[in-house]
């Protein structure tokens, strides 16, 4: 294979320099060089009379090369202004008396100020940026009696128009060697990155799905549209720039997105391009139905779980009352976890908790919530293709795996032994206990089949030591939501936070909280204010059909269970007086007795 030759086109802004490119130019044999005369806008004008020839880099110097690459996608190398080519200058008017100035271009004025501040030289320095500026100095500097310049070319010019005198500071040979070898490195790079680009466009054009990659800046770089893909290219791009920084940490990517009116299963990856790696992300349309969180379904990326766990209550440190280490262990094993607690322990968040330290994080998170889960969505869940379960590496979440009914559980817990989906991904499951009911039958069966892992979160009045600390740590995360300056609770407004019972747990403590915080204008949270929001919680919960000492009853299950489910409620109610709550059930304390055993 041959040797690239790179084709360089030179624009000198003094005859000078056309020699002296000249000279350097022919004992190189890596380059060919045609070289012309002009400064500034003389410059611009011969690049634009030899664009039509093919050159790989047009090298030129200070404000004549800015100005170049406005008008050109050739690019631009710059000779250089060194701080030698100034002090050579300089040496050339140290016995001069009258006052002179350093006046030129950023090139120049920048080397200039390095070096009188190196050599605490005491020089007027005066940076132009166009030829108008430079005329309007130079007539300046003439009034205020400097009689001597040290200058670009431009400025030489007009310095002597004006009848001072001007030292044009011209760029050494090694600042023109330098260039060259710039120009070489910079055109060899084009070269290559060409190759690979064609590579890469044979890459992504396998396969029916849609391909966009982007470059390391984060730019679009290339897309490819899978056949019959109508996605919009905007919509696409800005949805995955957001998704870059996870590919890039963990050089492999998973998740789902709604893009226009469908579901997408994205996947991250990293494609070397050259020194650089480029996140590419392969689309594949799904036919789960967008918004798929309605019926139960949701998909999560990292960053969006992440959100919503770090913007939470149960960000805050013992907030579900499990051991950071508990939590650690459980989210670097495998095995799959049973989450059991009362409404509003956070259960969810746990999840969200151990699914962001997992090793799988940098794949979906999948919520099967059964509480929303209707026939439809059932179908697609265990018959499919799309189903999550026959999906690989991601972390699913059984939400409320309790409220499904008899059939269906055995059904479900079936596909998830004979698919092996736990061996093929995380799982999590969650079921809510009440007062009375540690874990249902239905849970304890999965935790004894699949053999989970078990983490019961306890309901808050059973930490009733925690909730002075809890209440500090939320406080200050609340003073800087609200702007607000609050220290603490007073004595017995404490006392009264502590002595209630919290039926509804932390999703009800968080409430309080941030109600208190709204309503206190001074650094303590005061009793009466306690005491008023606490009543109305009480009296709120006691209307409730919905409060957790009666929560909802689940129909989509066998009479038997439901009727189990009622007894054990009223038996609630009546404080586990067995004679009382067969009486409120019109049923003998024999049938009762039956009940409960069933």
């Amino acid at each position: 294979m041959n040797k690239h030759i790179t084709r360089i086109l030179g624009i000198a802004p003094y005859e000078s320099m056309k020699i002296s490119m000249q000279n350097l130019a022919s004992s190189r044999k890596d380059l060919l060089l045609d070289v012309y005369v002009g400064d500034l806008e003389e410059g611009v004008k011969v690049v634009r009379q030899n664009l039509s020839s093919r050159y790989d880099v047009i090298i030129s110097r200070g404000g004549t090369a800015q100005m170049i690459s406005s008008v050109t996608s050739v690019p631009v190398v710059e000779i250089n202004m060194s701080v030698y080519d100034v002090l050579r200058a300089i040496k050339l008017v140290e016995n001069y008396s009258e006052p002179y100035a350093v006046v030129g271009f950023s090139a120049i004025t920048e080397s200039a100020h390095l070096l009188c501040s190196l050599l605490q030289y005491q020089i007027d320095i005066f940076t132009v940026h166009n030829e108008t500026e430079v005329r309007d100095i130079v007539g300046k500097l003439k009034n205020q009696g400097y009689r001597m310049l040290l200058c670009d070319m431009i400025a030489s010019t007009v310095a002597k128009e004006s009848g001072l005198n001007a030292i044009l500071i011209t760029s050494g040979v090694e600042s023109i060697e330098n260039a060259f070898d710039q120009s070489v490195k910079l055109a060899e790079s084009y070269e290559k990155i060409q190759a690979e680009k064609h590579f890469l466009e044979e890459l992504l054009h396998a396969g029916t799905s849609t391909k966009i990659a982007f470059n390391p800046e984060g730019e679009a770089y290339l897309c490819f549209w899978g056949k019959g893909d109508t996605l919009d290219r905007e919509t696409a791009i800005s949805v995955l720039k957001k998704e870059i920084d996870e590919t890039l940490k963990s050089g492999t990517h998973k998740t789902f997105k709604n893009l226009g009116d469908r579901l997408y299963a994205i996947t991250g990856t990293l494609i070397a391009n050259g020194n650089a790696l480029y996140p590419v992300f392969y689309l594949t349309p799904t036919r789960i139905p967008p918004l798929s969180s309605k019926y139960g379904l949701s998909y999560f990326s990292k960053r969006e779980v992440e959100e919503d766990f770090f913007n939470s209550f149960y960000s805050v440190t013992g907030a579900s009352g499990i051991p950071d280490a508990t939590i650690t262990h459980f989210a670097e094993s495998s095995l799959p976890v049973m989450i059991t607690g009362e409404a509003g322990t956070g259960k969810t968040q746990t999840v969200r908790g151990l699914y962001i330290k997992s090793p799988l994080s940098s794949n979906p998170l999948i919520t099967i919530n059964f509480d929303l889960i209707h026939d439809k969505s059932w179908e697609f869940l265990i018959n499919h293709y799309n189903s999550p379960l026959n999906d690989n590496n991601n972390t699913i979440y059984f939400k409320n795996i309790d409220q499904l009914n008899s059939e269906r559980f055995r059904h479900l817990l079936s596909l998830i032994i004979d698919m092996n989906v736990g061996v093929r991904n995380r799982l999590f499951f969650s079921c809510v206990s009440t007062k009375d009911t540690a874990v249902s039958p239905s849970c304890l069966q999965i935790t004894n089949t699949l053999g989970c892992l078990l983490l019961r979160l306890s309901p808050i009045r059973e930490r009733i030591q925690d909730i002075p600390t809890l209440s500090s740590l939320y406080l200050g995360t609340l003073n800087v939501e609200m702007a607000k300056q609050i220290i603490g609770f007073e004595p017995e407004a404490m006392d009264m936070m502590q002595g209630y019972d919290w039926p509804q747990n932390q999703t009800q403590f968080k409430r309080v909280l941030k109600q208190l915080a709204s309503i206190t204008s001074t650094p303590y949270i005061q009793t009466k204010d306690v005491t008023f929001l606490l009543s109305q919680e009480s009296d709120s919960i006691s209307l409730s059909p919905s409060s957790e000492k009666t929560p909802p009853i689940n129909i989509n299950r066998s009479l038997e269970e439901i009727t189990k489910d009622i007894v054990a409620q009223v038996l609630h109610k009546t404080g586990g007086n067995q004679t009382a709550a067969a009486k409120k059930l019109k049923v003998s304390r024999t049938t009762l007795w039956r009940y409960l055993k069933q």
